[in-house]
């Protein structure tokens, strides 16, 4: 797997941290604090420049309105979710939706479909949160990174790889909530990326999915099971 010089690290469950090669930081599904696979070396967060939320599970935004009001990054998120992380007191948010490509810091990003759910617990609430996405991040290097979000395969993966053609791809296989290896394996063959990135697997118990479950599934993609706070570059 060839970074070109950003550097990535797993925090654990769906949450990455990726720094550009200008020196940005960009932190995808912001849950630190209360993530049990992030290390306690990660869990205080020094630098947000921005945050990529792909839809409003607590394991998945948990910590965006914390760190929004601590770094005061730019928060990219569907429109929904924008409105209420404004009630929240965020400020500096850049709402968008599918289909659409923006620029923020040195960085475009692209929001896609994902099938899934997105309900935003607030108290003893549920809040709809418009509907679940991924993100397709165009770095100036060139390289492009899929986040897929939680998600199911969906037969337009095949859209995005002809669109977009991301050389790695951040999809989940824990079973359950999302993909198991199985799924995971046919999206694979959908987007023909050169690399995959397993996520949203073994944080809790019923994320069953495994890494070399998927890796036996597929062929001719190079499956990278990262651990998390350990940095590829």
């Amino acid at each position: 797997m060839n970074l070109n010089g950003i550097k990535l690290t797993w925090l654990g469950h769906a949450t990455f941290r990726i720094e550009t090669p200008a020196g940005k930081t960009i932190i995808v599904d912001p849950w630190v604090m209360g993530n049990p696979k992030c290390p306690d070396t990660e869990k205080n967060v020094k630098k947000v420049d921005v945050l990529l939320c792909t839809h409003g599970h607590f394991d998945h935004i948990g910590d965006a309105v914390e760190l929004a009001k601590k770094h005061n990054p730019t928060v990219v998120c569907i429109a929904d979710m924008a409105k209420w992380l404004e009630k929240k007191g965020v400020k500096n948010i850049s709402g968008m939706n599918k289909g659409g490509t923006q620029t923020v810091g040195d960085i475009k990003v692209t929001m896609v479909h994902a099938d899934h759910s997105c309900g935003i617990t607030d108290g003893d609430q549920v809040i709809y949160g418009g509907e679940a996405a991924g993100f397709v991040i165009h770095f100036a290097n060139g390289i492009k990174i899929y986040h897929s979000g939680d998600t199911n395969v969906f037969g337009d993966m095949a859209i995005i790889r002809d669109l977009y053609a991301p050389e790695i791809v951040m999809i989940p296989i824990g079973d359950h909530y999302t993909m198991s290896p199985r799924e995971a394996a046919y999206a694979c063959n959908l987007l023909k990326s050169k690399t995959v990135i397993p996520m949203h697997f073994g944080t809790f118990p019923l994320l069953t999915g495994t890494p070399s479950e998927l890796q036996k599934l597929v062929s001719g993609v190079e499956v990278v099971e990262m651990k998390p706070g350990v940095t590829l570059s």
